[in-house]
């Protein structure tokens, strides 16, 4: 990962309560921290009603969530890696007002928890999972080891 990959980013603000914090430059070195592969994100911020509306009618479960990883390569399994000439393509969209929550929880700075969603949400849509143990293990190792490298401590670590 510590090459550069081809990145086309879009970062959309609909809910705009972070974009003077959460700047398109933090967020393109997020991203790139954790691709793997060229690709082509997008990155949205919404609100609570927004992420409810886009989690109920996608994943049938009705309440905002943090992260929402629409990957458009799917099913292509990262470790046979997509084709070289084919980046990988994903929306990837943020919920404001879960992860504010979420920081105030937890006892994280915005900017580290919205860095940590966004490495998260990168990796679902490289083909990364959490749906088992073995998953979830491989996949927190992987983010805990980019966001170290990013100065940010480990999300996991209570």
């Amino acid at each position: 990962m510590s090459e550069k990959n081809k990145l086309s980013l879009s970062v959309q603000y609909p809910d705009t309560r972070l974009a003077t914090v959460i700047t398109r430059p933090k967020i393109r070195r997020w991203v790139q921290a954790a691709l793997l592969a060229p690709a082509e994100l997008t990155i949205r911020f919404v609100d609570a009603q927004e992420g409810r509306t886009l989690n109920r009618d996608y994943r049938e479960k009705d309440y905002a969530t943090n992260v929402l990883t629409f990957a458009y390569n799917e099913g292509d399994e990262f470790s046979n890696s997509v084709a070289d000439d084919e980046p990988t393509r994903a929306d990837i969209i943020l919920c404001t007002d879960v992860l504010e929550k979420e920081a105030q929880e937890q006892h994280k700075s915005v900017e580290e928890h919205t860095a940590h969603l966004i490495v998260h949400g990168v990796l679902h849509a490289q083909g990364y999972d959490h749906m088992d143990d073995e998953e979830a293990t491989e996949m927190e190792a992987l983010e805990t080891d980019i966001l170290g490298k990013l100065g940010i401590a480990d999300p996991y670590k209570a």
